[in-house]
């Protein structure tokens, strides 16, 4: 299943974390790590080829407990299910909630660059939130240990999925040009999420120019996130270390798992 195939229609930003190149020539095995936009839509036929054509195993839920209740993942027969909640109780999902649905509040929140801000924001957060620190460093660990194959996603598969995805590419030592350019390849697959938030803008009376920065990744974005782990812990590898409490043996095992010989 290459990434180009866009399966399944349902979750257009459900793609393999597989084929990189690192820095030593290593390559990322294909077939093992999925990222993915929601999985509560999946058809019928979708949600048997995910068991059955691609053998996935496990299926990792990154959103708050507020958006699993609103849209429940849809889980093949004899995969594993396990919730990851990296955002937690944090104030940005009512701020989110408020953008979308009080024209008001959203244009004191994303007027004058606020979308931007608050893009930025999230990213660092991502970083620093206890959450956060500590589903991430379930997610590296799990992905090391198994099941596999396994998918791991949030809602638009893009900010919360991308950094987890960031993460495990530069954990695999794949070049940071890549993991940008990885992390970039979701604006082509946000359709459906930019439709749903444009009619959430209209439903409401929301200028939709407001929440365009919402609407798609900048490599801006991911640099917030990767500043702030040196910011806090001096580097990414003090944050591996000190705020994920991942350990090298972790990290020895994620290499010998996802990657090959170039």
């Amino acid at each position: 299943m290459t990434n180009d195939a866009h399966f399944p229609a349902s979750a257009p930003n459900f793609r393999d974390l597989g084929g990189h190149t690192t820095r030593d020539g290593s390559v990322v095995r294909r077939g093992l790590v999925y990222r993915s936009d929601s999985l509560a839509n999946l058809t019928d036929d979708e949600l048997h080829a995910l068991g059955d054509r691609l053998g996935l195993r496990l299926q990792v839920d990154l959103r708050t407990s507020f958006e699993r209740a609103a849209a429940a993942d849809r889980v093949p027969d004899g995969v594993e299910y396990a919730v990851i909640d990296v955002q937690g109780d944090h104030s940005t999902g009512a701020d989110l909630a408020a953008m979308l649905t009080d024209p008001e509040r959203s244009a004191e929140l994303l007027g004058n660059g606020g979308g931007e801000r608050f893009v930025h924001e999230v990213n660092r957060m991502l970083v620093s939130w206890e959450d956060a620190l500590a589903g991430y460093g379930e997610l590296v660990r799990l992905t090391a240990a198994g099941p596999s194959p396994l998918v791991f996603h949030c809602s638009a598969g893009k900010d919360r999925t991308g950094w987890g995805a960031a993460v495990l590419l530069a954990l695999l030592d794949v070049p940071r040009e890549t993991i940008v350019a990885d992390y970039l390849a979701s604006n082509a697959r946000l359709a459906q999420a930019r439709e749903w938030m444009h009619g959430s803008a209209a439903r409401y009376g929301i200028d939709p120019d407001l929440l365009q920065p919402l609407m798609e990744v900048r490599a801006e974005y991911l640099q917030s996130a990767f500043d702030e782990a040196d910011r806090v812990y001096g580097s990414f590898e003090g944050y591996v270390a000190d705020g994920l409490k991942v350990a090298p043996e972790t990290v020895t095992a994620l290499r010998e798992r996802l990657l090959s010989p170039g």
